[in-house]
């Protein structure tokens, strides 16, 4: 048997670094002290070596890998919202995303599978041995309940990424290290088992020592955002109602929601926890922000990513949502920053922006920034558009005019109220509303392709129909498969 040692590398952990160095930091739980490693095999046997697992396991959610270029590569750079930013020769195979000339040899291709499979890693590893710890009945199904979460969101990343994957649900045993990629129908069924498992478990809140942990709210909101991957519209509605019943609102003030000070709002439903650890920089890892910040400032970004004039023309007239997302050369930001005019780009991404005096020496610029990744907003536009799949052109409109209200500032001369019935107008309307409301949050670029609309707005740029529905599976990963893994069509 042919032994694929990069997927034995992901599923397996023979040391597992878990030790936390609690320092009383608000988000604490995260908090990783990369030099306490424990040997799996004293490992595993308490309550106290669970919640290590489990603080490890979130912990790895602001790992490069998974927020910083690969995702930018895989999950945003192919969008007609972004410029690959910084200079033509920097980082300039972000351009094969841009032009869809990406072969499967690309390293950040590899990176984001790598990423996703170690996260998915770390919840299997809670999943097959918290369950034999002599602990808190209470606590081990929530931690349980948490992992599955982050499996499902994994899987989700990757299955829209690449269609068919390995689905791995345990850690394998020897013979398991090399598996066939799942049908893409049969992921998608696992990760609604595990939102619908977690669902059932997960609390609506938490006490002040925990916010940040995934909730009952951020699953249901997830697995309305799988459903409707599927075109599952009657499940879409389901999901974004209950979610609507939990008390979540939209935050006043859409550009100020994105600010360091007003992390975990009424408005997030999924936030990937940062934290800026004292005496810990290796804790304080986040580099989502500092790889979009603005360059030209001492001790600033690297400018990737930015905004490009399409989606800046994409806003109405008086639509608050611009100066929200796009940060403009030469403009004061409302923290008194003033953006210089001698970066690289013209434009840079105001929702990544820390600003300027919060940068700490010694640290990556803006690591303390939490990186939201569901919002009610996003549910309320899930529901719209689900409503007008399902014929119900009132409910669509109920909600689409929510998120449109508070676009407008306040200002009722602006944004005029969508009135149409019609179910094609209002769906062009409900799309572009994710546009906009949504702009580099990294959904755009799958949203265009779940509905069917890649060759008509990617086109320009060489998406072809057929093949980049979906990335090239790594071919690292091929050829130490021996050949049991196979590419997608086309790549």
């Amino acid at each position: 048997m042919t032994i694929n040692k990069n997927i034995l590398h992901k599923t397996l952990i023979a040391g597992l670094c878990v030790s936390l160095a609690f320092q009383g930091c608000k988000k604490s739980f995260l908090n990783v002290d990369p030099a306490g490693n424990v040997a799996a095999t004293q490992f595993w046997k308490t309550e106290a070596d669970a919640t290590q697992a489990v603080n490890a396991m979130y912990a790895n959610l602001h790992e490069w890998s998974n927020i910083a270029f690969a995702p930018i590569a895989v999950e945003s750079m192919g969008s007609d919202d972004v410029n690959k930013g910084s200079t033509a020769s920097d980082a300039s195979y972000m351009t094969n995303f841009r032009n869809f000339s990406v072969n499967s040899g690309e390293g950040q291709v590899e990176s984001f599978w790598d990423g996703e499979y170690q996260t998915i890693n770390f919840a299997n590893q809670i999943l097959d041995n918290v369950p034999n710890i002599d602990m808190t009945a209470t606590l081990k199904a929530r931690y349980l309940a948490e992992a599955k979460f982050i499996r499902a969101y994994a899987y989700f990343r990757l299955v829209r990424a690449f269609g068919d994957i390995p689905l791995r649900l345990h850690v394998p045993a020897r013979s398991e290290f090399n598996i066939p990629r799942t049908p893409k129908e049969q992921v998608w069924a696992a990760i609604e088992t595990d939102l619908t498992d977690a669902t059932g478990v997960l609390p609506q809140s938490y006490d002040a020592a925990n916010v940040g942990r995934i909730t009952k709210g951020a699953a249901l909101a997830l697995h309305a955002k799988v459903a409707m991957y599927q075109k599952k519209w009657a499940d879409v509605v389901d999901y974004t109602n209950q979610v609507m019943g939990l008390g979540y609102s939209l935050f006043p003030d859409y550009e100020q929601q994105f600010r360091t000070t007003h992390e975990n709002n009424s408005e997030s439903i999924f936030e990937i926890q940062c934290a800026i650890v004292p005496n810990n920089p290796d804790a304080s890892n986040s580099q989502y922000s500092q790889v979009q910040g603005v360059d030209g400032v001492t001790g600033g970004g690297w400018g990737f990513n930015v905004p490009s004039s399409d989606l800046a023309a994409a806003y109405e007239a008086g639509d608050t949502r611009r100066d929200g997302t796009i940060m403009y050369a030469g403009e004061t930001t409302p923290e008194g920053d003033k953006i210089p005019t001698t970066g690289k780009s013209p434009m840079y991404n105001q929702k990544s922006y820390v600003p300027f005096s919060l940068f700490v020496s010694g640290y990556n610029e803006g690591a303390q920034q939490n990186i939201r990744v569901i919002r009610y907003a996003d549910v309320l536009l899930m529901n719209a558009e689900a409503k007008n799949e399902t014929g119900d052109a009132a409910g669509a409109l109920q909600s689409l005019e929510l998120v449109r209200a508070r676009a407008r500032g306040g200002n009722p001369a602006v944004l005029p109220e969508v009135t149409t019935t019609d179910q094609t107008e209002l769906r062009a309307a409900i799309y572009k509303e994710r546009r906009v409301e949504l702009a580099l949050e990294f959904d755009r670029y799958f949203d265009v392709i779940r509905q069917g609309r890649g060759k008509e707005v990617f086109g320009v740029r060489g998406w072809k129909e057929g093949k980049n529905e979906v990335w090239p599976i790594p071919q690292n990963e091929i050829d130490l498969s021996g050949g049991v893994l196979t590419q997608n069509p086309g790549y």
